[in-house]
Order: structure tokens, then C-alpha cells, then sequence
């Protein structure tokens, strides 16, 4: 499953759960994860999308341990198993 696959995947369950998947561009900061996750409840989770088998920058990783560090939900999601993962955790489900 290519990245992209794996980002259209999490943006369709994440809005059949009645969440907003934004995608997070921000010029000037290096690192920052693909995807801002807002979930019903004010659940808010930052989601780094690789497909199976893909690598974490070192200037992602300084990025993602920022935001961990700030007391956000962070996850690296990789590929169908990664996707799997995150259904359980924030959704509840087993796949949407």
C-alpha cells in the first residue's frame, strides 16, 4: 500500500467517524506531520503517514518529539497495519 493509498484510507474513516482530517503544510517549519486529526469529543491527534516500510526523517523526528514533549497524541502510521492500529485506538473500530 503506497503512501498516498494509506493517507486516502485515514481521511475517509476519520470523516465516516464524523472527524476532520486537515493536511498540515507549514512553510518555513521543516518536519511537521502530514495530517492534523480532529476527532469528535476535541480529540486532536498529529499523524505522520508512511507507507510499509518507509523512514522517519531525523528533522520529522525532532518535530514529532517536539510536539510529544508539548503533551499532543502523535503517531507514526505505517501502512495497513498502521492503519489498523490507529482504528482501534482512536476510532474503535476495527477498520471503518
Amino acid at each position: 500500500m503506497s503512501e498516498r493509498a494509506v493517507e486516502r484510507s485515514l481521511v475517509k474513516s476519520v470523516k465516516s467517524a464524523g472527524g476532520v482530517c486537515l493536511k498540515w503544510v507549514s512553510p518555513g517549519c521543516v518536519g511537521v506531520p502530514d495530517r492534523i486529526v480532529l476527532l469528535p469529543g476535541g480529540r486532536l491527534v498529529f499523524v505522520e503517514v508512511k507507507a510499509q516500510g518507509g523512514k522517519v526523517s531525523p528533522q520529522q523526528r525532532r518535530r514529532l518529539k517536539q510536539l510529544k514533549r508539548l503533551g499532543f497524541d502523535v503517531i507514526v502510521l505505517e501502512g495497513e497495519k498502521g492503519l489498523e492500529a490507529f482504528y482501534k485506538a482512536y476510532l474503535q473500530t476495527e477498520k471503518p
